[in-house]
Parts: C-alpha cells; structure tokens; sequence
C-alpha cells in the first residue's frame, strides 16, 4: 500500500502593517517586488503573505496579531514563517487633536511594538526573524491637499512622524530586532524626499523601490538558507517523474 503524502508546506515571509502595506503588492510595489524576487528562483522557495490592513495602528495590530499568527497553529506554519515585517507608526503618528480616531501616544506605540514582538515569540517567531519598518517621511502641502479633499485640516507633521521613527528604532534595538529606518534614509543628506511619495504619506512608485532594494538587504539572509522543496524543472526524471518529484528535498 502506497504511503501517504505530507502534504507541502512552504515557508512564508508575512507583511503585517497599514495601507502602506496592504497596497504593496499593487503592480510596481514594494511586496510585489519582494515577491518576485522570491518566486524567480529556479524553484519558488516560499510564499508571501500580506496581513497589511488599512487605517490600522500599533494598538489595533497588537490585537488582531493572535488571530493571524497563532500559537495553536500547526508546528509546521510557525517553524515555517521565515521571517515577518512590521510596518506601523504612519497611523499612529496622527495629531490626536486632529485624527483622534488613528491617534496612539508616542510611548504606547513603542510598547505596542514590543508586544507584537512578545506575541510573535509565544507564536513560536524569534525576534531575529522580525524585521521592524518605520514610517516614513511626511510631506505637508502634499498631505495637507488629501486631507481638505476629505474635508479635513492636516493631520500629521513630518516632525511627528520622526519621533515614531526614532521610537521605532529604540524598540528594535531593545527588543533585538532588525529596523529598516525609512524616515532617515529617505532624507539622508538632505536628498528630495517627496519623490519617494505619492500624496504626501503612501508611496511613490520610486518610494516602493526605495523600500524594496533596502528591505531586501534585510531579507535575502533570512530567506537564502531554505532549501527548495520541489526539484527545478531541469532536474526532474522524465522516465520517472514519480521519483523526482515525491522524494524530499
């Protein structure tokens, strides 16, 4: 009697944030170009997951975080998750007179952080396979143009959002994470960052870029160590593909 099959599992890489996020794996944005890069391989080496919710803050995050990532999952999706991005802050940072609804105190964002990276270690993900991103920069008079076409003063300050960055960066240091800093590379030596933004908050098409080619830095270590689970085509027995093809890697 012939044996059953395991099923497969691949390992997957999950994008958890806002809109910045969630609109990501549009055509030239930075999930897609990630995911690209990791399908183009001989053979797919693992999925990408995006969990990237609109309008959603640190505070909301933490708490849908267990329903996304459980701990009562099977050994084999948590052993698998290769790595995980968060993405918060460009919510948070809203001024609370004016966006009250989106609004997280800058403290609370820090430690809402540090509980995704506790509610991910007792999922079974290891901070070293977290990699945290801050928000990025904030154009005004761009912002400020959305937000009277919502019927709305402006509602977030570039100086603001650097202060989440900064938060974000201290909470990756303490809790032993990677941090993919956009707010300062974006404005290293003192280069035009509105090119990297679409309406003054999301992303440009070169904005994705941006994010894409220095999150890959990050990535490409966690993800080059997984074998490939199905052989390549090339590779493959014709007269006997059964052999090929139902073995392990």
């Amino acid at each position: 009697m012939m044996s059953k099959l395991k099923t497969i599992v691949w390992p997957k890489v999950i994008f958890f944030g806002d809109s910045i996020t969630q609109f990501s794996f549009q055509p030239n944005g930075w999930g897609a170009d990630i995911t690209h890069r990791l399908a183009s391989c001989p053979c797919r080496k693992c999925d990408v997951v995006n969990r990237g919710l609109s309008g959603y803050n640190s505070r909301w995050a933490k708490i849908v975080l267990p329903r996304l990532i459980s701990s009562h999952s099977s050994d084999d999706n948590i052993n698998n998750i290769a790595a995980v991005t968060v993405f918060f802050g460009a919510n948070d940072c809203a001024l609370e007179d004016k966006n009250p609804q989106q609004h997280i105190p800058l403290q609370e964002y820090s430690e809402n952080l540090k509980e995704i990276i506790r509610l991910l270690a007792l999922a079974g993900v290891s901070a070293d396979r977290v990699i945290f991103i801050t928000p990025p920069p904030l154009h005004e008079p761009a912002w400020e143009k959305e937000c009277i076409l919502k019927g709305c003063p402006l509602n977030r300050h570039n100086s603001v959002a650097g202060q989440y960055a900064q938060a974000c960066v201290q909470a990756a240091g303490q809790c032993g994470t990677d941090v993919l800093d956009l707010w300062t590379l974006m404005q290293k030596d003192g280069q035009d960052y509105t090119v990297y933004l679409s309406d003054g908050l999301h992303l440009s098409e070169k904005g994705n870029q941006f994010v894409a080619q220095h999150l890959w830095g990050l990535l490409e270590s966690r993800v080059a160590h997984l074998p490939f689970i199905l052989p390549y085509w090339g590779d493959v027995d014709a007269k006997s593909p059964d052999s090929s093809l139902l073995c392990d890697q």
